[in-house]
């Protein structure tokens, strides 16, 4: 049996002297949580009256039929509140906060739904809030970047670094070392030291319960496979937790590829060649770094999946071959989102098309009487930028530049 915090060889917490008092705070706070069941009911309550839970199962009947396998399902986490799952592990955090009594929050974010998860809890219960981001992400996502502000966050653009989400981590953590005492560390996956992992997997795990049921009523059956993106891993082991110890149900978490795994420009962990153990932001796991421990560059074309570091609860379970993980390029990603567009009327988040790519590769060879369901973790408004160039899209390019004239003028 792991230790208390670890999963397998994973996990751990590697902390500061100065915050050892804090996280014993937090861990009593959250397995006192636990042990109540109001605190759950609580929960659900608050979930289904603000954010628009249990999230709708969509039967892809159009896509079904155009691969001619599988029935292809998709758990809508893009109709949660803030266009994310994201929002399920905040406010969460949220009601603990409130029972810790204490008034301001931080947070990390690379794809910026976090961030506005964030900053959205923090509005509803009155904390103070900042949100660390990426230098780059913030030039990627700026939209998300709007909202968090006009909400009352205060957005700090980080330029450390790749200036991406582990960087964003960082500068995070420094915050907290100062401010332990009236801030808590909303952290965004199902990463960092114990009990984060544990945490924000068990908030998350609300996206899990419902698929089971819904699929059951919706198809008469658990599904054959389920498919989720995987970048820190919290909607993954959202969807996944559930299924566990269903023997029926293969379980597939999908990483970026990026460019390509053969040309290192990529962000995957579990899947590729060039990750190893290591010991970063509080917890072990694998991570893609050079062989003295410095974290390498990733790249994505996503925001939100190009952290070098992985769940350690998901490293566990690709140790017992429990889940198989797979890896999307960019291109493979921009051709799974057209597609998706057209035959659905449906928009993934870049990071959730990762999903989509290996469910499409897979499902022409399933039975028509197989399910299987891809988690939509995101909605894809939020990559409207990245997604008209990638498309190359002309009259996207003529609006921005009018828009640029306008603005200018003004």
């Amino acid at each position: 049996m792991s230790k208390k915090g670890y999963y397998g060889r994973w996990g751990g917490k590697f902390i500061p002297e100065v915050l050892h008092q804090t996280f014993e705070e937090l861990e009593k706070a959250y397995q006192a949580a636990r042990n109540d069941e109001s605190f759950w009911q609580e929960y659900l309550e608050l979930m289904s009256t603000y954010s628009c839970r249990p999230t709708p199962l969509t039967h892809a009947e159009n896509l079904s039929k155009h691969f001619g396998g599988a029935q292809i399902y998709i758990k809508r986490e893009d109709l949660n509140h803030t266009g994310a799952h994201k929002a399920n592990n905040v406010m969460g955090q949220g009601l603990l906060v409130k029972r810790m009594g204490k008034t301001r929050v931080i947070a990390e974010t690379g794809a910026g739904q976090h961030g506005v998860a964030t900053a959205t809890m923090a509005a509803k219960f009155g904390f103070e809030c900042t949100i660390y981001m990426g230098e780059e992400d913030v030039m990627r996502q700026r939209p998300n970047v709007f909202w968090m502000e006009k909400m009352g966050a205060t957005v700090v653009p980080v330029q450390d670094g790749s200036k991406t989400l582990k960087d964003a981590i960082n500068e995070a953590f420094r915050d907290w070392v100062s401010n332990m005492d009236t801030t808590h560390y909303v952290f965004g996956t199902a990463c960092g030291p114990s009990p984060f992992p544990e945490m924000v997997s068990w908030f998350q795990s609300i996206i899990g319960g419902e698929a089971a049921e819904q699929i059951v009523t919706q198809h008469g059956s658990l599904p054959k496979r389920i498919y989720a993106c995987v970048g820190g891993g919290s909607n993954a082991m959202g969807i996944f937790g559930r299924f566990l110890k269903e023997d029926q149900t293969d379980l597939v978490g999908v990483e970026a590829g990026g460019y390509g795994l053969e040309t290192g420009k990529h962000a995957a962990r579990l899947c590729g060649v060039d990750a190893s153990p290591g010991v970063a932001q509080g917890y072990k796991t694998m991570f893609l770094q050079n062989d003295d421990g410095q974290m390498r560059h990733t790249h994505s074309v996503s925001a939100g999946l190009d952290y070098v570091g992985v769940s350690p609860i998901l490293s566990d379970l690709n140790d017992q071959g429990l889940v198989r993980f797979e890896a999307a390029t960019d291109d493979e990603v921009m051709e799974a989102l057209d597609l998706t567009m057209k035959k659905e009327g449906i928009i993934p988040a870049l990071e959730s098309a990762h999903a989509f790519v290996q469910a499409f590769k897979e499902a022409p060879t399933m039975d028509t009487k197989d399910a299987i369901i891809i988690n939509m973790s995101g909605r894809g408004d939020k990559d409207i930028f990245t997604i008209a160039n990638a498309f190359d899209d002309p009259s996207w390019k003529e609006f921005i530049i009018e828009r640029g004239k306008t603005y200018s003028s003004s």
